[in-house]
Protein backbone atom coordinates (compact mmCIF):
# COMPACT_ATOMS: atom_id res chain seq x y z
CA UNK A 1 0.00 0.00 0.00
CA UNK A 2 1.34 3.56 -0.57
CA UNK A 3 0.96 6.77 1.37
CA UNK A 4 -1.81 7.47 2.83
CA UNK A 5 -3.77 10.40 1.95
CA UNK A 6 -6.87 12.51 3.27
CA UNK A 7 -9.87 12.53 1.02
CA UNK A 8 -9.14 16.21 0.30
CA UNK A 9 -6.11 14.94 -2.06
CA UNK A 10 -8.47 11.99 -3.34
CA UNK A 11 -11.11 14.88 -4.41
CA UNK A 12 -8.05 16.13 -6.54
CA UNK A 13 -7.96 13.42 -8.85
CA UNK A 14 -10.40 13.69 -11.85
CA UNK A 15 -11.68 10.62 -12.63
CA UNK A 16 -14.12 10.53 -15.76
CA UNK A 17 -15.86 7.89 -18.00
CA UNK A 18 -14.90 8.33 -21.83
CA UNK A 19 -15.67 6.56 -25.03
CA UNK A 20 -12.52 5.29 -27.17
CA UNK A 21 -13.53 6.70 -30.50
CA UNK A 22 -10.07 5.29 -32.23
CA UNK A 23 -7.43 2.93 -32.04
CA UNK A 24 -4.17 3.27 -33.67
CA UNK A 25 -1.10 1.68 -33.52
CA UNK A 26 1.65 3.57 -31.93
CA UNK A 27 4.90 2.51 -33.47
CA UNK A 28 6.96 5.31 -31.91
CA UNK A 29 6.52 4.07 -28.58
CA UNK A 30 8.87 2.84 -26.22
CA UNK A 31 6.76 0.04 -25.44
CA UNK A 32 4.05 -1.90 -27.77
CA UNK A 33 0.97 0.84 -27.32
CA UNK A 34 -1.87 2.13 -29.11
CA UNK A 35 -3.06 5.49 -29.24
CA UNK A 36 -6.12 6.27 -28.00
CA UNK A 37 -8.71 9.22 -29.22
CA UNK A 38 -11.39 9.02 -26.28
CA UNK A 39 -14.32 10.92 -26.16
CA UNK A 40 -15.14 12.65 -22.69
CA UNK A 41 -18.47 14.16 -23.83
CA UNK A 42 -18.30 18.03 -22.33
CA UNK A 43 -14.86 17.69 -21.84
CA UNK A 44 -13.83 17.02 -25.68
CA UNK A 45 -12.00 14.47 -26.90
CA UNK A 46 -8.35 13.77 -25.41
CA UNK A 47 -5.69 11.17 -26.72
CA UNK A 48 -3.84 8.98 -24.73
CA UNK A 49 -0.90 6.10 -25.00
CA UNK A 50 -2.06 2.73 -23.32
CA UNK A 51 0.31 -0.26 -23.24
CA UNK A 52 -2.47 -3.12 -23.80
CA UNK A 53 -1.79 -4.44 -26.70
CA UNK A 54 -1.47 -7.56 -24.92
CA UNK A 55 -4.55 -8.05 -23.86
CA UNK A 56 -6.33 -5.87 -26.48
CA UNK A 57 -6.85 -5.74 -30.07
CA UNK A 58 -7.85 -2.58 -31.77
CA UNK A 59 -11.48 -3.99 -32.62
CA UNK A 60 -11.40 -4.70 -28.14
CA UNK A 61 -11.16 -1.45 -27.55
CA UNK A 62 -13.32 0.58 -30.06
CA UNK A 63 -16.24 2.41 -28.40
CA UNK A 64 -15.40 0.66 -25.22
CA UNK A 65 -16.02 2.70 -22.20
CA UNK A 66 -12.90 3.60 -20.11
CA UNK A 67 -12.16 5.38 -16.80
CA UNK A 68 -9.25 8.11 -16.95
CA UNK A 69 -7.82 10.83 -15.12
CA UNK A 70 -8.09 13.80 -16.87
CA UNK A 71 -6.77 16.60 -15.01
CA UNK A 72 -3.05 16.00 -15.32
CA UNK A 73 -1.11 17.97 -17.51
CA UNK A 74 -0.30 16.88 -20.67
CA UNK A 75 2.73 14.61 -21.20
CA UNK A 76 4.95 14.45 -24.13
CA UNK A 77 4.47 10.54 -25.17
CA UNK A 78 7.16 9.89 -28.41
CA UNK A 79 6.01 12.26 -30.93
CA UNK A 80 2.12 13.12 -29.46
CA UNK A 81 0.78 15.31 -26.16
CA UNK A 82 -1.22 12.42 -24.01
CA UNK A 83 -4.01 14.75 -22.42
CA UNK A 84 -5.19 11.98 -20.11
CA UNK A 85 -4.24 8.81 -18.39
CA UNK A 86 -6.34 5.40 -18.54
CA UNK A 87 -6.48 3.39 -15.85
CA UNK A 88 -6.62 -0.34 -15.05
CA UNK A 89 -5.71 -3.04 -12.47
CA UNK A 90 -2.26 -4.34 -13.33
CA UNK A 91 -1.74 -8.35 -12.62
CA UNK A 92 1.35 -10.08 -14.37
CA UNK A 93 2.28 -7.38 -16.07
CA UNK A 94 -1.21 -7.02 -18.04
CA UNK A 95 -3.35 -3.78 -17.40
CA UNK A 96 -7.26 -4.76 -16.90
CA UNK A 97 -8.90 -2.00 -18.15
CA UNK A 98 -10.98 -0.40 -15.73
CA UNK A 99 -14.73 0.09 -17.62
CA UNK A 100 -18.41 1.24 -16.00
CA UNK A 101 -20.58 -1.77 -15.87
CA UNK A 102 -23.57 -0.15 -17.92
CA UNK A 103 -22.85 2.16 -20.27
CA UNK A 104 -23.08 5.77 -18.79
CA UNK A 105 -22.97 9.33 -20.33
CA UNK A 106 -19.23 10.15 -21.78
CA UNK A 107 -17.93 12.44 -19.38
CA UNK A 108 -19.50 11.34 -15.97
CA UNK A 109 -17.63 11.88 -12.91
CA UNK A 110 -16.39 8.75 -10.64
CA UNK A 111 -16.30 8.78 -7.23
Amino acid sequence: MNETINFEDFVKVDLRVGTIVSVDDFPKARKPAYLLTIDFGDLGIKKSSAQITTLYTKDDLLNKQIVAVVNFPKKQIANIMSECLVVGAVKENNVYLLSAEHRVPNGSCVS
